[in-house]
Parts: C-alpha cells; structure tokens; sequence
C-alpha cells in the first residue's frame, strides 16, 4: 500500500515592502511521503518571496516536468518557474526554456550547497533567465523546525532581509545570492 501524502494547513500573511505586496494566503500543503519538513518549508519561503494570487504549487517532487513553484499569465504562459534543493543542471536548463523567469532557492547545509555550486556553476551562469539563491543551513533547520499541520505564518521583506515568525519564533532567514539574471 502506498503511503500518502501529509496535508498542512498554513495561513501566511506577507507583508514584502521591497515589491510592495501585502496579502493573506490560505495554503494546502501537501508533503510527500518523501519530503522533508525541511524541504516543505523551504517551498512555503519561496512562495512567500514571490507570493501573487497566481502563484501556486507544483505536485510535488513525484512529478519531474513541474517545479516547486510556478506561476502562469491569463494564456497559460509560464511567467515564473520556482525550483528548490539541488536539482540537476539539465532541469534547470529545461526551465529557463520553458519559463519567463526561473528561481532556485538552494539547501542543504554544511558544505553541501558549496559543492553542488561548484560543480553546476559554470553551467548555470550561461542561464540567463536563472536567479539562485542559497539558503543558509541554520535558517532552513529553524524553518524546519517550525513545521507543524496547522500553522500560521508570517513573512516580512525589507530591504533584502527576510524574516519568518510563526506563534513562537521569529526567525532571520539568511539568503546567499549565488546568481542573478543578466541584464
């Protein structure tokens, strides 16, 4: 018998002064059997730092021809594409040939990003729809940590610095840029 997924109940609220976006988001979660709380919330940070009302989840790391993330114009175009983890260089490339715009937010603490970077970067450079970004270990943990089936959440955006609070933590999440789009 196959195990099914986990369902989360998160209501965020994102107030990001840099884009000048305030909302509230009711989110079903939905974490595979295979998922780390880790990863799920490194999904729901993401969504947080590019929340719209067209925005939604991919179905999961089950399905390779769908991110995390993505979002859609009005004729169904994908105007951005959302990964997290450490996917391989081919995915990524795929994307930024399918998307407007493709994010990569990076984890995995030690010196695991550091290698998978060292490795993918020359490649990823040539991407010029391609933003990457790494989340520091300690901030994934915590977020990590934070994970529960009801939750309710709020991101904050100032001036680069992202900060995460639930009804007992807040918490600074520390985001490395690696590579941004060209110019």
């Amino acid at each position: 018998m196959a195990l099914k997924s986990t369902i989360f109940k998160i209501n965020l609220n994102v107030a990001d002064m840099d884009r000048g976006y305030y909302a509230d988001h009711a989110l079903t979660v939905a974490r595979h059997p295979s998922e780390t709380s880790e990863r799920m919330m490194v999904r729901v940070l993401a969504f947080a730092l590019h929340a719209s009302e067209r925005l939604e989840f991919g179905k999961g790391i089950s399905t390779d021809d769908e991110p995390a993330l993505w979002e859609h114009d009005l004729t169904g175009r994908i105007t951005e594409w959302i990964e997290v983890g450490l996917p391989d260089e081919r995915v990524i490339r795929r994307a930024c040939g399918r998307a407007d715009a493709v994010h990569l937010y990076a984890y995995g603490g030690g010196r695991t990003v550091e290698v998978w970077w060292q490795q993918n970067e020359a490649l990823l450079a040539k991407q010029d729809k391609l933003t990457v970004k790494s989340v520091s270990g300690p901030s994934s943990k915590a977020l990590a940590a934070m994970a529960d089936r009801t939750l309710n959440l709020q991101c904050m955006v100032q001036d680069g610095e992202v900060w995460m609070s639930d009804d007992q933590e807040r918490l600074q999440v520390e985001l490395q840029p690696l590579l941004a789009p060209a110019v």
